[in-house]
């Protein structure tokens, strides 16, 4: 059984869904575009039977409401940061798909003696190898794509479940696992005023994140707080050398898995296992 909560903050409105009992060790869920919190509609499910396990809307989507949402994803964990104090969560573990793990490493970087750990699922963070590789991939031509001003929420206006249904069958291994009530819903958290723009701006602000991304790793600044990072079996990368960028990025206190049988959309192709790694993670290090 899950509760939704508006949280009142100086700068907008974010919208939460919870589960579990809030006495318990909580867990907050940052999803990745062209998503909302309902990524994590299952995982929750699971969660919530030993958790506290909280799924938010990203700042700008859905029923999180800002009129000048942050892009940048250090300016994101600062209102992540907002939003855990004023849900009075002690030391939660942050966990970030797509965007959302991008946002967890800035988390992590920022807030790391206040966390308990940090799960980043799927992922490459900018300005942390391979990086540079993969903004060479042809496959990834969206990455530049969304990063043009304008353009891109003149021709995806209005065209949201077309544009949206691409990306399911182009780099999910099972779309089919991809409800029907999902997509509607995540089509419904882009048409929001301001959302789709807000969405784009996320790939507009990589070349600020890479490079204050790179100023840490220059400082040699250190995460010693325990880190996983989960990555689709069928999402394609070198799991060793994400493994090794994220090391040199700070995260040195590192575990690496992949998940049997999906591609990128990890957390609805296979949300049981998802969940099991991620619990089995929290069991022995948390």
């Amino acid at each position: 059984m899950t509760n939704h909560r508006e949280i009142e903050l100086k700068r907008g409105v974010v919208h939460a869904v919870e589960a579990g009992e809030e006495s318990k060790q909580p867990i907050l869920f940052l999803h990745g575009w062209p998503q909302n919190w309902r990524a994590y509609e299952r995982i929750l499910e699971l969660a919530g039977w030993e958790y506290h396990a909280i799924a938010i809307d990203l700042p700008g989507v859905g029923k999180s409401l800002f009129p000048d949402a942050p892009f940048v994803k250090d300016d994101i964990a600062v209102v992540i940061r907002e939003t855990v104090e004023a849900l009075g969560l002690s030391k939660p573990v942050i966990v970030g798909h797509d965007v959302g793990g991008q946002i967890t490493y800035s988390y992590l970087h920022r807030y790391a003696e206040e966390t308990s750990a940090g799960v980043i699922m799927d992922v490459v963070i900018p300005g942390i190898e391979p990086w540079e590789e993969v903004l060479r991939n042809p496959y990834l031509w969206h990455f530049a794509f969304h990063s043009i001003p304008d353009l891109p929420e003149a021709l995806v206006s209005g065209k949201q479940s077309a544009y949206f249904e691409f990306f399911y069958h182009a780099i999910a291994a099972h779309p089919e696992r991809i409800s029907s009530e999902a997509k509607e819903d995540y089509i419904g958290a882009y048409r929001e005023e301001g959302a789709l723009s807000t969405g784009f701006n996320w790939y507009r602000g990589f070349a600020e994140d890479a490079r204050r991304n790179g100023a840490l790793a220059e400082a040699n600044a250190k995460v010693m707080v325990p880190v996983l990072y989960l990555r689709g079996e069928r999402s394609g990368g070198d799991l060793d050398a994400y493994a090794a960028g994220l090391t040199d990025g700070g995260l040195v206190n590192l575990r690496t898995e992949r998940i049997d049988d999906t591609g990128h959309f990890i957390t609805e192709e296979q949300p049981d296992a998802v969940w099991d790694t991620i619990r089995r993670f929290i069991v022995e290090f948390v």
